[in-house]
């Protein structure tokens, strides 16, 4: 099978990336496809099943409706739009497991999933069974068509976006379980807070000049990564390491939630209708802080980066250390100029801890351990296009009132992540990995 990925626009089929044909065996795309659906399998398997079904807030789903969602993906957008006479599993799946596809259908409003108690978790999994089966007969076939070809790598790289959002969802089930319970039976190599932290703060300079922006290498990318383009930035430097917890723990020491001068006007109005007064997960015990992790209540380590933090937290921190946050342009032009490509130094879900480490080495942290919070507001770049149907309700429409998230965190799939990703949150989320890089203006 040879597999070209293509956007489908109104007129026409435009290559991804027009200096690549990618060919890919039957035999590669098929256990890539069983690896990606396994791995989501795995991330559950800790789980009891009455933890399937929780849903705290509107911005965590349950395990089972991850689990399902993933599935109808491809029996929605493959299976019954491209393998004649397939039979869906059940006819209310549509309504059950779509998103916000609103070309597809109807669908049980965001709120209400933790209400699913049926269909039940067995039926979910003899869901995906009966998807997997059907996709892998499907798969094997010779003939391929771009449309297809596309739409089954959009499938997998969909999937592992909810896994790392099965991830979080799970801490945050958890997290908010009075006994907090642990999801991994051991604790990580460290959890001690007296581990020194990293010493001072080297900044590194970036010249000012006219910079590419953009996807405009070989492999896939979504669509909101497209559109490469020049920028203009004037000379800036930055933090060559992301900010840790011990150096977060002096801003709240020294009263940076109670004064209104760092905060932003909806993050103050934020903090104090919601008693704000630490990183979420966080706890003051008679011993100290802790904070919750999937190792279960932790001491906070000083070392490793700050993380579950929203942006208001995030620029009132860099504003009070005199500095800001990077723009998105400017992240990736320091990513590329430090680590253009994932190495193994990197944590991210692979490596199965769930949580961000301490520095190692030279490793400047661009990629893996936790999303870092830009000054960039989620907008299109130059001549950005939708796709026709309904996945072109992938990314566009949420281009407004969010902010930009750059690098991948330690729950995403490593060959998911690049360094032109653009991840994207309201401004007062917390509940992802999301941390901070200072920056400045020369």
């Amino acid at each position: 099978m040879r597999f070209k990925l293509y956007v489908i626009t109104k007129n026409h089929q435009v290559l991804i990336n027009p200096q690549e044909v990618i060919s890919t065996p039957t035999e590669t795309i098929i256990n890539r496809y069983q690896q990606v659906r396994e791995q989501s399998i795995q991330i559950c398997k800790p789980l009891r099943k009455e933890d399937y079904v929780v849903q705290p807030v509107v911005d965590v789903s349950p395990p089972k409706w991850h689990l399902g969602h993933t599935t109808w993906f491809f029996e929605t957008f493959v299976l019954k739009e491209l393998q004649p006479g397939y039979k869906v599993f059940d006819p209310d799946y549509n309504f059950m497991f779509n998103s916000y596809y609103e070309t597809v259908g109807a669908r049980v409003i965001r709120t209400d999933r933790g209400n699913m108690s049926r269909p039940g978790i067995d039926d979910v999994y003899a869901y995906r069974e009966y998807v997997d089966q059907h996709m892998l007969e499907f798969l094997k076939q010779e003939e391929s068509t771009p449309r297809m070809e596309y739409i089954i790598e959009i499938g997998l790289q969909h999937e592992q976006q909810h896994q790392e959002l099965l991830i979080t969802d799970i801490k945050y089930i958890l997290g908010n379980n009075p006994l907090f319970p642990a999801y991994f039976s051991q604790k990580p190599e460290s959890t001690s807070s007296d581990l020194p932290q990293p010493l001072g703060e080297n900044y590194q300079e970036v010249p000012e000049g006219i910079y590419e922006i953009g996807h405009g290498e070989k492999g896939f990318c979504f669509d909101n990564e497209k559109g490469r383009h020049k920028v203009y930035l004037h000379d800036f430097k930055y933090l060559d390491r992301l900010v840790t917890v011990g150096e977060y723990l002096e801003f709240m020491q020294e009263g940076g939630y109670r004064d209104f001068r760092f905060w932003l006007s909806d993050g103050w109005t934020w903090v104090n209708e919601n008693d704000i007064k630490a990183p979420f997960y966080w706890y003051e015990m008679e011993d100290g802080w802790h904070s919750y992790t999937l190792y279960g209540l932790q001491k906070i380590n000083l070392s490793e980066p700050i993380t579950h933090i929203s942006y208001y937290e995030a620029d009132a921190y860099a504003l009070w250390k005199g500095k800001r946050l990077l723009t998105e342009f400017e992240w990736e032009v320091a990513c590329y100029e430090n680590c253009p490509k994932v190495s193994p130094s990197h944590n991210f879900m692979d490596t199965n801890r769930y949580h961000p480490q301490t520095m190692q080495g030279e490793n400047m942290q661009f990629l893996g351990d936790v999303w870092e919070w830009t000054g960039s507001a989620y907008l299109p770049y130059p001549n950005f296009e939708k796709e026709e149907g309904a996945l072109g309700e992938y990314n566009g429409k949420f281009m407004i009132n969010q902010m930009v998230l750059r690098g991948g965190s330690c729950a995403t799939p490593r060959d998911h992540i690049r360094p032109t990703y653009r991840n994207f949150f309201q401004p007062h989320l917390r509940w992802q990995f999301t941390g901070i890089r200072l920056a400045q203006s020369l």
